[in-house]
């Protein structure tokens, strides 16, 4: 399999992982007041329109790697993200991280190197 397949693969692994954290921080921006119209606008914060765009993106970007890259391989590769929102969470958000994410993530790790090769 050509690399740049391999690397478009990780790129949009790593622009769901981006989305997850903006989710994150558009949720903390969140102010919800019952079934109101603030409560409905608070939800499309520029954030939260930000993180759809690049969910939406990532989709599109998604169905064009499975055209060429074996699902199995994807979807291998797309396991990464278990790992990668952890550690985006705690370098970008200084959220905690525990050793059984770092122990699961090495695992996961591991699977991709297995189920890849």
């Amino acid at each position: 399999m050509p690399i740049h397949s391999i690397l478009l693969t990780l790129f949009c692994v790593l622009l769901i992982a981006v989305g997850q954290l903006l989710f994150k921080a558009a949720a903390a921006q969140w102010k919800i007041d019952g079934w109101s119209w603030a409560t409905i606008a608070g939800f499309l914060s520029p954030v939260m329109l930000v993180a759809l765009a690049v969910y939406g993106f990532a989709t599109l970007l998604w169905v064009y790697v499975l055209r060429t890259v074996p699902l199995s391989v994807a979807y291998a590769l797309f396991s990464l993200a278990f790992l990668i929102v952890p550690l985006l969470a705690y370098f970008v958000l200084g959220e905690r991280i525990g050793a059984n994410t770092l122990i699961g993530g090495a695992i996961i790790v591991v699977g991709v190197v297995v189920a890849v090769r």
